[in-house]
């Protein structure tokens, strides 16, 4: 591929992790209203939302042997728009199982739409000698504020989601179906199934770096509004700004990325990113006045920005043949982390208190601190 070509690339890979969590932000920042409209105890809601982690587990893996074989391009290009319409059906719930089973669906097809885009751009990377994958995420999270941003800002409930929804999966698969094709893409065959003994320890060391953080990301990204809105007395767009300081920041950290990791290497860069969550989260939950939480989020949403991006990058130049696998193995270790930390502060704080649940999280980020030296290119 040519310079142009690979801009082009780039540019529209681009244009794919900003379109895929639109709706996902929307989705995030509307969980206050429908735990208060369902009438859910913190309990309650943190069942529901188990419904995209257990889909997620089968999903990937799924997923991961379905694009080795189709490619990243045509999968994405169909899941988008499947994606989009599951991030409606938990506004039709009407019950803690109903808003299970339809998180369920959503956590479905966000399984083949995250490996998909993680893959290209995995392997734009690495067979291209450019360094995106930080921006990738970068716009992944200004697409997840966007999201979020846009109910804070029309704060109308649900309709502003129909939109997200609708641009997400109308502009995403046309985008997804314009990626430039890569050398050898679509043309080869999926690789056999590997035994546990040959699975490589780096590949879980840097996979269980992902989950770590992301689990405090995706804490933040289920929880800031309920939390905010606690301190605050008030659901309303007051607490749902918590999350869009939260992915700005986060967005912030993705688009310097890049830079930050050319400079200080891949270790450093993850060191200073763990040691920032660090103080964030140690902010958020010190007894001091609500209005200091923003920055706390601020300073969480930078902490946890380079954690998947790294990841990817570096499992995508662990192995040339098992890419696609390798990648749909981090990507369910790090999106379980996302969507399974949520739950589980949901009934730690159910049996104590949000700032207690929060406060559980720092351990997690200790240990990825020690584990940072697993992503030192081979």
């Amino acid at each position: 591929m040519d310079t142009s070509g690979t801009r082009r690339a780039a540019l529209i890979i681009m244009a794919v992790f900003f379109l895929q969590p639109l709706a996902l932000g929307g989705w995030l920042a509307l969980i206050p209203e429908v735990k208060a409209a369902l009438a859910l105890t913190k309990g309650q809601l943190a069942i529901a939302l188990m419904g995209v982690p257990v889909a997620l587990v089968p999903g990937l893996q799924i997923a991961g042997r379905v694009i080795a074989r189709v490619g990243p391009r045509r999968v994405a290009g169909l899941f988008f728009p499947l994606q989009a319409l599951a991030f409606l059906l938990p506004f039709a719930a009407w019950s803690v199982g109903s808003l299970f089973a339809a998180l369920f669906v959503v956590g479905l097809m966000m399984a083949f739409v995250e490996v998909a885009m993680n893959v290209y751009a995995g392997r734009l990377e690495k067979r291209e000698d450019v360094l995106i994958m930080n921006r990738c995420h970068g716009f992944w999270a200004f697409g997840l504020m966007v999201g979020s941003g846009t109910i804070a800002v029309i704060n109308a409930g649900f309709p502003p989601q129909i939109g997200l929804a609708v641009v997400s999966a109308g502009f995403g698969a046309w985008a997804a179906l314009s990626l430039p094709k890569l050398r050898g893409e679509e043309d080869e065959t999926a690789p056999p199934k590997r035994r546990l003994r040959d699975v490589p320890v780096a590949l879980v060391l840097i996979a269980a770096f992902m989950f770590v953080v992301t689990l405090t990301e995706g804490v933040m990204a289920d929880w800031a509004a309920v939390y905010m809105a606690e301190r605050l007395g008030s659901p309303g767009a007051q607490a749902a700004l918590a999350v869009t300081v939260f992915s700005a920041l986060m967005a912030t950290g993705r688009f310097l990325g890049d830079i930050f990791k050319a400079r200080f290497g891949a270790v450093w860069h993850a060191r200073i990113s763990v040691i920032c969550a660090v103080a964030g989260l140690l902010v958020v939950i010190a007894p001091m006045p609500p209005a200091l939480a923003y920055a706390g989020f601020g300073l969480l949403g930078l902490g946890v920005a380079a954690a998947y991006p790294l990841g990817v990058s570096a499992i995508a130049a662990l192995d040339d043949r098992y890419e696609a696998p390798n990648i749909a193995f981090a990507a369910t270790m790090a999106m379980g982390g996302f969507l399974i930390g949520p739950p589980l502060i949901g009934f730690l704080s159910e049996a104590f208190s949000l700032t207690v649940a929060f406060s559980a999280l720092l351990p997690g980020l200790v240990l990825a601190f020690f584990l940072t030296r697993w992503l030192r290119p081979a």
